[in-house]
């Protein structure tokens, strides 16, 4: 049995202002391709293959073409978990017409546990694995909220009862596996020890803060998303982030992508690879003064000029530039777009932004520091404005709890409310 596993595709993403369609069409068609080379078994996607829970008309069309195409190829199953930035109704909405095409999704938790457990097949069409399907697990799915509680009492009951819920989901998985199918869990949360990056939405904030890997069921492999690196999980080999396939913020920039091959043989797990996805569109980011910038492009400009041929599956390269200095420069966008278009090596490169940064940390907020919201979530703007404020440890913690349970009442309201939901991931983008 060998099966593929991915998450954090974040199809839809708007990233400052530019879309990202052509790099996830790049993806897709390579992954396809990987598939049908390696001939892989079943393919989990694990959550957030969305951007957003209403996303536009392509991302859904990217999504769908993906599923037919996927079709064609060796692959016999197709597994879709919800993460938090997918919508669980969106996800619903079309499962059943999906179940025609082999994919089993699962959006959200379910009120029968059998509902997030399903056999997989081998090549040979018999059974070769079971695999526990766990979305996003959001507070309210889970548990009540109990007057009086503390921020302590309600991270010790969130955690509690997501450990629960993966044990009945497992407990159903054992039925069906008995001692002869190796069984696969899924997950789209932060483990402890994980390592974020600037594009990861925290989505425990005031209540759960990681996940301890001891809570997890002892499957033969977890796969799980939310963190966009790729990483293994407290020296677990067996539970890791697959990370976003491409990279979601300039942070990201800097490691590999890569998907993950699981091999098991003789009902055990026995081999895990990680394949490095390509690079479809560079995405630099140069920090430091004027002086140090200005060095740092003409030595990007000689790099590019020394390459033989520039890789045909390349995009345009984007670029965000930090200058470090204490002197206010009014001009300082337009100064370091003619730094770059000085260079015809970087003729092809988009700046796509200027950001100053203060030698010394100032306490509140400048015009020339800080991001436009169309940079920032909602979740983000929040904790800009606690950066402004004196506040203990104690109180940051109440008021981002307090926040968080706002964000829920107001995302549980989708359903009865389409427009405001609608507009309210206007305001999220």
């Amino acid at each position: 049995m060998r099966i593929l596993h991915t998450s954090d595709w974040h199809l839809g993403q708007h990233f400052m202002g530019k879309s990202r369609e052509a790099e996830h069409q790049a993806f897709l068609d390579w992954l396809i391709e990987r598939v049908q080379e390696q001939r892989i078994d079943a393919l989990i996607i694990a959550g957030d293959i969305f951007d957003t829970g209403t996303p536009p008309s392509y991302a859904r069309g990217l999504y769908s073409r993906f599923i037919v195409s996927l079709q064609n190829t060796h692959c016999r199953q197709l597994i879709v978990i919800g993460g938090n930035h997918d919508s669980v109704a969106t996800l619903n909405e079309s499962k059943e017409l999906l179940a025609c095409l082999n994919t089993f999704v699962v959006g959200g938790v379910s009120q029968d546990s059998r509902e997030q457990v399903l056999v997989l097949n081998n090549a040979q069409g018999s059974p070769g694995a079971v695999i526990c399907a766990i979305p996003f697990v959001r507070p309210r799915d889970v548990l009540e909220s109990q007057a009086g509680e503390t921020g302590e009492d309600k991270q010790q009951a969130l955690q509690q009862a997501i450990a629960a819920h993966y044990q009945t989901i497992y407990s159903e998985a054992e039925k069906l596996a008995g001692e002869r199918l190796p069984i696969i869990a899924t997950g789209h949360l932060t483990t402890v020890g994980g390592q974020l990056s600037e594009s990861v939405r925290e989505i425990y904030i005031g209540t759960l803060a990681a996940f301890p890997v001891s809570a997890f069921p002892k499957a033969h492999y977890i796969a799980l998303g939310h963190l966009h690196r790729p990483q293994v999980v407290a020296k677990q080999e067996h539970i890791r982030y697959s990370g976003s396939p491409i990279p979601l913020s300039f942070d990201e920039a800097g490691s590999d992508k890569q998907v993950i091959i699981v091999d098991f043989r003789e009902n055990e797990l026995n081999k895990i690879e990680s394949v490095i996805v390509p690079v479809f569109r560079p995405l630099i980011s140069l920090k430091g003064s004027m002086d140090s910038i200005d060095q740092q492009l003409a030595a990007l400009a000689s790099e590019r000029a020394n390459e033989n041929e520039q890789p045909q599956a390349e995009l345009n390269p984007w670029l965000e530039i930090e200058i470090t200095t204490e002197t206010y420069l009014h001009d300082l966008q337009s100064r370091v777009e003619q730094m770059v278009l000085a260079r015809e090596e970087l003729s092809s490169f988009e700046l796509l932004r200027v950001r100053r940064k203060r030698e010394k940390a100032a306490a509140s907020l400048t015009v020339a520091d800080q991001e436009s919201l169309a940079e920032l979530n909602v979740e983000d703007v929040f904790q800009q404005r606690l950066k402004q404020e004196e506040l203990t440890d104690e109180q940051l913690q109440q008021l981002t709890g307090a926040f968080q349970e706002i964000l829920e009442d107001v995302f549980a309201a989708d359903k009865e409310h389409p427009m405001l939901a609608q507009h309210g991931q206007k305001d999220n983008a």
